[in-house]
């Protein structure tokens, strides 16, 4: 790889120097002028050994071995070393693109690796609101990347099948027998202070499984909502691996707190806590005052239940933001009890989607549900396409749709909150995931003249000047090694939207498909334009329509 080779060249103009440093700073500058790579080795040198970094970096660049895959290095600033990339790499990229096709992008970095990646679960008897399409959205994106890294990857639902929402949905629907279990739900929330010791009581039963009419209100509760549950995902493109549910890790959470009081644990107010305030942490309660498990103790099982079923590497967990600090104490139980598990425990939280009416709440009834979300947006792509002669429109609109709003939710990054904007999001004019798909779309119109026109695709350039487009098109696989590394999916959407501005500007200025001798080279550009962006989009969990 061209980084390597950099870094290597750079070692030995240090070396020959008299210098030594382990590790070597490469970034592609944001602005293309300032070249393709940059270092700031220099500097970092010149601050130890006292010396000019901008005299230093000149030095080191004089001593940078010819490369045919260097044009030329330059020194600027302070002292920064920019590398500008020669035509030769540029269309042997072009080539290697064309050559590596689905592949394009991927490496090897996790090869042997099994990770599991746990998100959007979202609780039976309660709506999946828009909560769970952020987490899925993020969820499958990093699923995609480590995939793409080498790992084989388990997808891993963790869904609330009991607890105290459960006993409000079912007094919910005890007292309406009509309602849906999502109104239910929030009939039990609103009405819960008033009838408090009735749903309690109804919470111990669901855990006792010791009355006949609780048991089949929340066993037919459970297969609808999972049921639902599963129409979502198709939508979504997710296919879980694995589910797990706190019915089993609940049993096991009691167990390992109860084997561990006086230990980790210990008794206050009938209950049973783990007091995080003696590590910086706050305190927990694992066993409530009814002896039974908390979302601590079924967290805690969770882990070990993982590890049990599945020899991981890594556990990914996908959260929301307002758990981070729960978390902490979580994982700080972990460390203490089995240690080893901890150490292969990743928590990425996610910040919130929001729509510009606000917060959502599912407690009030008030809830904003996915899949009206889903069909909001879907509805509007398809009355924009009314007056267009395609076919398949329901289809093509709802991956219209969904592509706005996780590219909506990938754009950013994953700690930060979100308010979707339903015309930004549909927009064809930059910054949105429609802008992308038909940027995608228009590649493949322009492929399809030329495969009529029989232009062949030739790696002999004969263009005039290194454009924009071959400057970005090689960068796809550092983006995607750094997404990877820092479960970060906004860089894939960052580089993409820049990516798909350099094409759209190519295809305005060039006539792609003509009888002149830079036509082939011009269709290969636009090929290797498609490829990526299609595999970039699949990394982003958004599917590309071939006509918009």
């Amino acid at each position: 790889m061209i980084r390597e080779e950099l870094k290597k060249a750079i070692k030995e103009a240090i070396s020959v120097l008299g210098f030594e440093i382990e590790d070597i700073h490469l970034e592609h500058p944001a602005d293309l002028s300032y070249g393709d790579y940059s270092t700031n080795v220099a500097m970092v040198l010149g601050k130890v050994n006292s010396r000019n970094p901008k005299e230093l970096a000149q030095e080191i660049a004089d001593k940078i071995s010819e490369n045919k895959s260097i044009e030329k290095v330059e020194v600027a600033g302070a002292g920064f070393i920019n590398f500008y990339l020669s035509q030769e790499f540029f269309t042997e990229s072009i080539k290697e693109i064309l050559k590596e096709k689905d592949k394009w992008g991927s490496n090897g970095s996790l090869k042997k690796q099994k990770i599991i990646v746990e998100y959007t679960d979202p609780n039976p008897f309660k709506e999946f609101h828009i909560g769970h399409l952020m987490s899925n959205a993020v969820g499958e994106s990093i699923s995609r990347l480590v995939e793409f890294s080498g790992a084989r990857v388990v997808r891993a639902n963790y869904q609330g099948d009991v607890g105290l929402h459960v006993a409000k949905a079912i007094f919910g629907k005890q007292k309406n027998p009509e309602m849906a279990f999502g109104d239910a739900y929030a009939y039990g929330s609103q009405n819960y202070e008033d009838e408090k010791a009735q749903i309690k009581e109804i919470n111990k039963k669901v855990y006792e499984k010791s009355d006949k009419n609780i048991n089949e209100i929340y066993e037919e509760g459970r297969k609808t909502s999972l049921e639902y549950f599963e129409i979502i995902y198709k939508k979504l493109g997710t296919k879980f691996d694995e589910y797990f549910f706190e019915s089993e890790t609940g049993p096991k959470g009691y167990k390992l707190v109860e084997e561990n009081i006086g230990k980790i644990f210990e008794e206050s107010d009938g209950a049973v806590i783990f007091k995080g305030e003696d590590v910086g942490l706050h305190t927990r309660v694992f066993l409530n005052s009814e002896g039974l498990p908390t979302y601590e103790a079924k967290d805690l099982a969770l882990a070990k239940i993982k590890s049990k079923r599945f020899d991981y590497d890594k556990s990914i967990v996908i959260t929301g933001n307002e758990i981070k600090e729960y978390y902490k104490v979580i994982l700080e139980v972990m460390k203490q009890i089995f240690p080893e598990l901890a150490e292969k425990t990743k928590h990425v939280p996610h910040g919130m989607l929001r729509l510009p009416s606000g917060k959502m709440s599912s407690r009030t009834g008030d809830v904003i549900t996915g899949e009206s979300l889903i069909d909001e947006v879907q509805a509007r792509v398809f009355n924009k396409m009314n007056d267009l002669s395609i076919e398949n429109k329901a289809q093509i609109s709802e991956q219209i749709a969904i592509g706005a709003i996780k590219y909506s939710i990938l754009k950013q990054s994953a700690g930060k909150d979100i308010i979707f904007d339903m015309d930004k999001s549909l927009s064809f004019e930059g910054d949105s995931g429609p802008y992308l798909q038909y940027s995608h779309t228009r590649a493949s119109a322009v492929l399809e003249k030329a495969k009529k026109g029989k232009i062949k695709t030739s790696f002999k350039t004969n263009l005039t000047e290194t454009i924009e487009l071959e400057k970005l098109l090689y960068r796809f696989r550092d983006v995607v090694e750094r997404a990877n590394m820092e479960y970060e999916p906004h860089y894939v959407t960052t580089y993409l939207t820049e990516l798909a501005s350099a094409f759209n500007s190519f295809y305005a200025k060039e006539k792609i498909v003509d009888d002149s001798n830079t036509a082939p080279y011009k269709v290969a550009l636009t090929e290797a334009f498609k490829i990526t962006m299609k595999n970039g989009l699949w990394l982003l969990g958004i599917k590309t329509p071939e006509r918009m």
